[in-house]
This record gives structure tokens, sequence and C-alpha cells, in this order.
């Protein structure tokens, strides 16, 4: 798992709390479904797990730009905001690169959100899919 650009950037207990329910969920899903599916089943049953224990889930939630004095409307989108304090990027692809994790570190960035999840469900193993990231 990676941390973000140093490592020891603290989250609070409750965002380390919430950032376990996402991981066990993610792998109950991983273990019921497996690798090869698309990403938009894996985000589904992800959401609706997390709803399921009682988190409070938004999928699909759209996210401005701030450039100087404008914002700008261009189309980020994260998969998955969890008490709108955890992104969770859901991704079903051969291997994840360092664009997927710039990308989280911007979604990370824009939202304010200070812990996100970059999890690849085409893994045969789910935990060499996923990516700890702390803002």
């Amino acid at each position: 798992m990676h941390d973000g650009h140093d490592g020891n950037t603290p989250v609070s207990p409750e965002v380390n709390q919430i950032g376990r329910a996402v991981m066990d969920a993610a792998f109950a899903v991983h273990r019921e479904l497996g690798p090869g599916l698309l990403e938009s089943v894996y985000e589904h049953c992800l959401a609706g797990d997390l709803s399921r224990a009682g988190l409070t889930v938004e999928r699909q939630v759209a996210i401005p730009v701030q450039y100087r004095d404008e914002r700008l409307d261009v189309g980020f989108r994260l998969d998955i905001l969890v008490e709108r304090r955890v992104i969770v990027e859901v991704k079903s692809i051969d291997a994840l690169a360092s664009i997927h994790t710039a990308q989280i570190l911007t979604y990370l960035r824009f939202s304010q959100v200070r812990l996100g999840y970059l999890i690849n469900f085409n893994a045969p193993r789910l935990k060499d899919g996923f990516r700890r990231l702390v803002l």
C-alpha cells in the first residue's frame, strides 16, 4: 500500500475507520466476484456494501477544478465518495500505473479530501491492486 507523498501524514481515527470499512468491503467484493469484470460492476457492489454497513456513499461525484479565480467543470468524477471523507477510485485493468496514482492525488487535492484508495479489482490477489493515498 502506498501513502501519498511522505507516508507520515496522519489522518484522523474516524477517517481511518472509514478507510478500514472500505478495505473490508473491497476484499469481500473481490472474494465473491473475483477479477475480470467491468469497473462499473465492482463500483456498484462496493458502494452497496458500504451503504449496507451504514456509511453515506455517493457515486460519480463531480469535482470542479479551481484555476486562479475560475471554476472549471471539466468532467472529473470520483467513483465513490464515502462519508464525504474518503475517495475510492475503482479500476479493473491489467496493472496500476503511476498515472492512476496521479489521478487520485489530483482528486484529493481538488476535493480537499485527505484519504483515497485506488483499487484494481482485476488483480488476482486484491492486496496487490490496492493503494492507500494520503494528501
